[in-house]
């Protein structure tokens, strides 16, 4: 009898101590399938892009702004669809497909250059991925030392619903909106700069780097294959591309007279090109004027990439053209 209790006690210890391991290894459990589960969706070699909380820890948004799992990629093998003899031609350019990334005409694909506000194409998809359209963002005295173009009557000190500073950062390119996001986003610049380059490096965008959340400095640099993968994720955003294929924007605000009216930079859209849908401008004497274009005829988008170019509305509208005519 007694060798039956000391049994019993030794099965009741093994037992307890069992349990006691399972619960310790359990974490580690979770940990484990979760990583092979991303492995898994991420597919072999794809770059895996991990969520990132906002500062208040919001998270992602879900209207349509989740953060991708692998990047939009640009297929630059093959010949182009198309020849452009172009009087000034830019630095550089690109014309692709938005829908599988291939690529209809390049002229120095990998050059790396100033982008100056195409910069902005990058902060929106980082707002949009970790902020939600009605928080309300502080306007701080860091948002209001900016130079260059800019929103210009952000209330110091008050609160400014996010989307009216999203659509002032991508219709009027305004600096003051892009800081006061970043500040929102990341706590300050500088951790928001971090997470612009490191979603930079996990999608694999090996030409570009980030130096402000504007693009002012000519630390901004990237490439036209760089910029086209950006397109391509952010015309995927409905937040984003609602806003950038407006023509102008007006908003209920803090001011004298209680609307901020926005006017839109896009030179095909102010030209008038037909199926003009986006994206965005940008310009500093070191990166000369540069531009990322979108359209859509048919059923069918094109973008264009344009970098240090004499006259990008004109030259985006003639690339534009040609992608169309190709077929």
């Amino acid at each position: 009898m007694s060798g039956a209790l000391g049994a019993g006690r030794r099965r009741r210890r093994h037992g307890r101590w069992l349990a006691l391991l399972a619960l310790l290894l359990a974490p580690l459990a979770v940990a484990g399938a979760a990583y092979l589960a991303l492995v898994r969706e991420s597919g072999p070699g794809a770059a895996a892009a991990l969520p990132v909380p906002s500062a208040a820890g919001t998270p992602l948004d879900a209207g349509g702004s989740l953060e991708p799992r692998s990047p939009a990629p640009i297929r630059l093998t093959g010949v182009d669809a198309f020849r452009a003899e172009l009087r000034r031609p830019p630095a550089a350019a690109l014309v692709f497909d938005l829908e599988d990334g291939e690529v209809l005409y390049r002229l120095n694909p990998r050059r790396t250059l100033p982008m100056a506000s195409l910069t902005k194409v990058m902060t929106a998809l980082a707002v949009t991925q970790n902020a939600r359209p009605g928080e309300l963002v502080r306007i701080t005295p860091a948002a209001l030392k900016y130079s260059g173009s800019g929103v210009g009557v952000l209330p110091r000190g008050k609160r400014v619903r996010l989307e009216t500073l999203l659509n002032g950062l991508m219709i009027v390119s305004g600096n003051d909106a892009a800081i006061a996001l970043a500040g929102h986003v990341s706590g300050n610049e500088r951790r928001f700069v971090a997470l612009l380059n490191e979603k930079a490096r996990l999608w694999g965008l090996t030409c570009t780097r980030f130096a402000s959340s504007h693009g002012l400095e000519d630390g901004n640099r990237s490439c036209p294959a760089d910029l086209a993968v950006l397109a391509r994720l952010a015309m995927r955003d409905r937040r984003i591309t609602r806003i950038v294929g407006r023509a102008q924007a007006s908003f209920p605000f803090p001011i004298e007279g209680g609307r901020l009216y926005l006017p839109g930079h896009n030179p095909l859209i102010r030209l008038g090109y037909r199926g003009a849908i986006g994206l965005k401008t940008g310009y500093t004497n070191a990166a000369g004027r540069c531009f990322v274009g979108v359209a859509r005829r048919g059923g069918r988008e094109l973008g264009v990439v344009l970098l240090d170019s004499p006259d990008p509305g004109r030259q985006a509208a003639a690339l534009l053209d040609r992608g169309f005519a190709a077929g």
